[in-house]
């Protein structure tokens, strides 16, 4: 743990009271600050009592007055004021297991911590929680919580975790829920193992805890071609993805009609992997699983719709391409040849890029690399533009998964990448030159402490 101020921003209403780098923040309004979530809770209010200890040991008292919910502006070693609770489980699932060799260090760092499901989204098993830890959610109001459940049978998620305490964590949830605490919770259904049966299980299990567990993601589980030694799983068929279709929408209709919410969702990648058309819009509700890909297709279509009804005249652009996984593929030619029927002289394509890096079981665009574009790329005629997913990109990092630069990608390829957000407004202006996102390239940083790696959570 590390409270010791590295730096105080400017104007901030820390900087205003004189508080130096190097002292240390032991404590806000008579509560001792251990780590990032007591310091953004007890620093919430509008008077703000510090007490702080200087380099040479001896304490003093600050009293801050400023907006409620103004940041205090003290900076620290680590954004958490300590290190990332690692994963203590070994799931058969786990997608960092499956990585190559030769990354870097950050992409095999497994974390399974609260704080930054609460501060980031990030998914957590809770199997690593004591119970003061969890009373300290209950106290702090940590809500809403990304909780990765994958089933409700402790034998069961035991197995799957490889973790022989990891059913207790189901009773935990309850707790939480009993305490108000909103958790979006997430299902890594592997075939044969925990869908079926045991999938509606899982789902009566979580209703239950309704309106605590408030979302649940049902997603398919993502193997890669390294996977030697590793638990032996099958990735979902045709045939076999319908059926958790079936089973997810026949409960979640029954949830509807109960609570008023669907509850359970399944992942766009379970449609397109069993051929089907995506739900209608009001199907998603408020859209609460777009992290896990539910409804993120159908969402993007609406929003690029409405993006066109608003251009009023015809705009000139240069020509593209859009370079995307094969899961969005189909549905951005669909959104191309919508813009094409209105702006008839807009040229542009799109490519959809396999990927050879972790195997081409993998079809989410988030996972290309930058080794796969410019294998699959080089030599075509892509236009005088290249339209990337944002996605593509390592969070706060301006490099590809396997370390390739922006300028490595631009170099071999001829043309300027634009990253586009998950956004249809934001995709319509990108393919009419109107905005994007360029982004200079530079070196990846080890960034375990903060922003980790784990498809699996």
């Amino acid at each position: 743990m590390s409270t010791v101020i590295t730096s105080v921003d400017p104007h901030s209403p820390a900087a205003r009271a004189h508080i130096a780098p190097g002292e240390q923040l032991m404590a806000i309004n008579g509560h001792r600050i251990v780590d990032v979530l007591d310091y953004r809770f007890y620093g919430y209010d509008p008077l703000a009592v510090l007490l702080l200890r200087r380099q040479d040991g001896t304490e003093h008292t600050v009293r801050i007055h400023k907006e409620e919910g103004r940041d205090l502006g003290l900076n620290f070693e680590t954004y958490l004021m300590d290190r990332a609770r690692s994963c203590a489980n070994n799931c058969i699932f786990c997608f960092v297991d499956q990585m190559p060799r030769g990354l870097r260090k950050s992409l095999y760092f497994k974390d399974d911590d609260a704080r930054l499901s609460f501060l980031m989204g990030n998914y957590v098993t809770l199997t690593n929680m004591s119970p003061r830890a969890v009373q300290r959610i209950i106290d702090l109001r940590i809500s809403p919580i990304n909780v990765s459940v994958h089933t409700t049978d402790p034998e069961l998620r035991a197995k799957m975790l490889g973790n022989p305490r990891a059913g207790e964590s189901i009773e935990v949830m309850r707790r939480l829920s009993a305490a108000g605490i909103h958790m979006n919770c997430q299902i890594v259904a592997c075939p044969g193992i925990n869908d079926g049966s045991n999938l509606r299980r899982t789902m009566e299990d979580l209703a239950g805890m309704y309106p605590g567990v408030s979302s649940v993601a049902i997603v398919p589980v993502g193997l890669t071609r390294y996977r030697d030694g590793l638990y032996p799983l099958e990735q979902y068929n045709a045939q076999s993805a319908a059926a958790v279709i079936d089973l997810v929408e026949a409960f979640g209709k029954t949830c509807r009609k109960k609570y008023g919410t669907t509850i359970f969702w399944c992942s766009d990648e379970f449609y397109l992997l069993a051929g089907r058309d995506l739900p209608d819009e009001d199907f998603y509700e408020s859209f609460a699983q777009l992290e896990n890909g539910v409804g993120m297709l159908r969402l993007l279509e609406s929003e690029f719709t409405a993006a066109l009804r608003l251009m009023d005249e015809a705009q000139s652009a240069s020509p593209f391409t859009i370079a995307t996984g094969l899961d969005a593929a189909p549905m951005l030619s669909h959104l191309l040849q919508l813009a094409r029927a209105q702006f008839p002289d807009l040229q542009g394509q799109v490519i959809p890029v396999v990927n050879r890096f972790f195997g081409e079981q993998i079809v989410v665009s988030g996972l290309i690399t930058g080794q796969d574009l410019i294998a699959q790329l080089k030599g075509r005629d892509l236009g005088q533009r290249l339209l990337l997913p944002d996605n593509m990109l390592r969070y706060h990092e301006n490099v590809f998964l396997d370390d390739v630069t922006i300028q490595q990608v631009e170099d071999a390829l001829g043309v300027p990448l634009t990253f586009v957000p998950q956004d249809g407004f934001e995709l319509c202006d990108a393919m009419f030159g109107l905005s994007g996102h360029k982004k200079e390239s530079r070196p990846a940083e080890d960034d375990s402490e903060y922003y980790t790696y784990n498809p699996s959570h």
